[in-house]
């Protein structure tokens, strides 16, 4: 009797790489379902905004992110090249790789940091 055993979980399935993902949920989600409460992830209203205003710089200059991305080798080169040539945090140049750069994306992102703006000012 051959006995089989599951493989293990490989290191791009850590919690670290999936938490920025998370946040982008709420973003990305299409707009046909109705809306259902989405438990935030825990970061601060502050975090958020410094993440979405950096993103947001970053698709005034959409061809150039495009471009540092499709010659990046690996994620790790593309945040680094990122950061380096847009002036990013890690957050923030972590955040734009996993985003589509559609103006349907830079608008909700855009629409999400303003509702932030807007309760962060009360």
């Amino acid at each position: 009797m051959t006995m089989t055993y599951a493989q293990p979980l490989t290191r791009r399935y850590t919690r670290a790489r999936l938490a920025v993902p998370a946040l982008w949920r709420q973003v990305i989600r299409t707009g046909d379902k109705p809306e259902q409460p989405i438990a935030e992830p825990d970061r601060s209203a502050y975090t958020q905004l410094e993440i979405y205003d950096g993103v947001l710089a970053a698709f005034e200059r959409r061809d150039e992110v495009a471009t540092v991305l499709r010659t990046s080798a690996d994620r790790a080169t593309a945040v680094r090249r990122l950061r380096d040539g847009f002036g990013l945090s890690h957050l923030q140049a972590s955040a734009l790789i996993d985003l589509p750069l559609t103006t349907e994306c830079r608008d909700r992102i855009a629409h999400r940091a303003e509702e932030l703006r807007t309760a962060l000012d009360r």
